[in-house]
């Protein structure tokens, strides 16, 4: 079998990678979290939050393959296997059924977060060991906050 050479030192490919594979379950599991409350939310404001919902998926789905294709560079596969991130994820989804507008968004405001604090511990964790990688959670952070502060703004105030 081949396989693909990284050019990083095989301690700092291993932190880089872990803080890859761990953030590619963070976005593969927002992008079913986002799916899933955008099937399902109800209330006066199901346009706009069902609209914004699919924001979330689009950006997490893309930023998933980048991240995955990140890890597949330094000569890592990624793991994107449904049982492996059913096994990994530990964010908050929704319960089953229909989901209040006003729920969907404190979901979303709660996942975002967690993910975000997730993030930001691998950016400090690849700060030495792969630069690259981290510049690359720092964009995916940004993007992530962006969204939780829309999905905060929609339950203003409480």
């Amino acid at each position: 079998m081949t396989t693909v050479r990284s050019t990083l030192p095989d301690d700092a490919r291993k932190v880089a990678c872990e803080a890859l594979q761990d953030t590619l379950v963070d976005l593969l599991g927002l992008s079913l979290v986002g799916k899933q409350a955008h099937w399902n939310i109800v209330g006066p404001r199901f346009r706009s939050i069902h609209l914004q919902l699919d924001e979330v998926v689009t950006a997490t789905r893309d930023f998933a393959d980048t991240v995955a294709e990140r890890s597949a560079a330094l000569g890592v596969p990624p793991d994107g296997r449904p049982e492996t991130i059913a096994k990994a994820f530990t964010l908050p989804a929704p319960e089953e059924g229909w989901v209040r507008d006003s729920e969907a968004v404190q979901l979303m405001v709660e996942a975002l977060q967690e993910a975000v604090g997730g993030l930001r511990e691998r950016i400090d964790a690849t700060e030495k060991a792969d630069p690259v990688t981290q510049d690359l959670l720092i964009g995916i952070t940004a993007e992530l906050e962006k969204q939780r502060w829309m999905f905060d703004a929609e339950n203003f105030p409480r």
